[in-house]
C-alpha cells in the first residue's frame, strides 16, 4: 500500500540554526496554530469512534491506548489522569507503551519494531471482546501498534487509531480511524511537535467526552475526583458549598466522611429530606 508520510516531509522553514530566538518562537507558534484546525477536520471521525467506545464502556468494557515513544507516553498520561480526575478505577483506562514502564522515561531500542509484543501486552490484561483498543502513532506504521490492532480484529475486539498520515496502515487496520493531518513539522520529522499536540488534543476529547457520557461529571464539575492533595480538597469544599447550604467547616467534614463531592452532597440531601 502506498501513502505519503506528510509527518516526514521537509519543514516549511530552513536554516533554523540561523534564526533568532524571537523568530524561532514566532514560527513554531505559527505552525502550532494550525493544529486545532486539523483536529476540527477530524471531528466526524472522532465522533464515530466515541459513539462506539461509549457503547462498549457502558457495557463494562475497558479502554486501552497503545503506542510507542511520544505517542505511547501521551496515551499513558491520558490514562493515568482518568482515576484522579473522574474517580474511576485504574483498570478502566489503560495506557500501554512499547518497551514497558522503562520507555515512559527513556527510549527503549527497537521496542516499537516488535510484531508480537503489542498483542502480548494486551493479553496480559486479559483483553476481551467487551474492550476497545486505540492505537496511537503519528507515522501510522509502528509495528508494535499495527500488529496488535490486527490481532484485535482477528479476535473481534473493537479498534480505533489516532494517526497523522492519511491512508496509513494503522488507520486502514482500525475499525474507527482518526486521521489528523498536521503536515510537515517545524523540525523535519520531529513528530513530538505538531503531531504530538494533535494527539494530545484528541485524547483530551476522547477521555473527557467518554467520562461525561458515563456520568462522571455533574454540571461542569469533577464531582468524583480523588482528593489526593490540599488543592483538590479545597476545590471539593467549594463545590459542596455551591450545591448545598453548609458552612466551610461543615463542607469539609462532609467531604472527609464521604470521600467525594458527589457522595457528600447526596448524603446531605438524603439526610435533609
Amino acid at each position: 500500500m502506498s501513502f505519503t508520510k506528510t509527518t516526514e516531509q521537509d519543514s516549511n522553514y530552513t536554516d533554523l540554526e540561523k534564526m533568532s530566538v524571537t523568530n524561532l518562537l514566532k514560527n513554531i507558534n505559527a505552525e502550532d496554530k494550525t493544529v486545532p484546525m486539523a483536529v476540527e477536520q477530524a471531528l466526524p471521525q472522532i465522533e464515530r469512534l466515541l459513539e462506539a467506545l461509549i457503547a462498549k464502556m457502558k457495557q463494562g468494557g475497558r479502554l486501552f491506548y497503545m503506542g510507542a515513544g511520544t505517542s505511547g507516553r501521551l496515551g499513558v498520561v491520558d490514562a493515568s489522569e482518568c482515576p484522579p480526575t473522574f474517580g474511576v478505577s485504574h483498570d478502566l483506562v489503560i495506557g500501554l507503551i512499547a518497551g514497558g514502564e522503562t520507555a515512559i522515561r527513556k527510549a527503549v531500542e527497537n521496542a516499537e519494531d516488535s510484531t508480537t509484543q503489542g498483542w502480548e501486552d494486551l493479553k496480559a490484561h486479559k483483553i476481551t471482546e467487551k474492550d476497545f483498543v486505540i492505537g496511537i502513532a503519528a507515522s501510522g506504521t509502528t509495528p508494535y501498534v499495527l500488529h496488535a490492532l490486527n490481532a484485535c480484529n482477528e479476535n473481534k475486539i473493537s479498534t480505533g487509531s489516532i494517526t497523522c498520515n492519511k491512508g496509513c496502515p494503522i488507520a486502514v487496520a482500525s475499525n474507527f480511524p482518526i486521521e489528523v493531518v498536521v503536515g510537515p513539522e517545524f523540525v523535519t520529522g520531529s513528530s513530538r511537535m505538531k503531531a504530538g499536540t494533535a494527539q494530545k488534543l484528541v485524547l483530551n476529547m476522547i477521555s473527557t467526552t467518554a467520562m461525561i457520557q458515563l456520568g462522571k461529571v455533574k454540571g461542569n464539575k469533577m464531582v468524583d475526583m480523588q482528593l489526593s492533595n490540599d488543592k483538590l480538597v479545597d476545590r471539593g469544599i467549594r463545590m459542596i458549598k455551591a450545591e448545598i447550604p453548609v458552612s466551610t467547616e461543615e463542607a469539609a467534614q462532609l467531604l472527609k466522611e464521604n470521600g467525594s463531592v458527589r457522595a457528600a452532597v447526596t448524603k446531605y440531601q438524603h439526610g435533609n429530606k
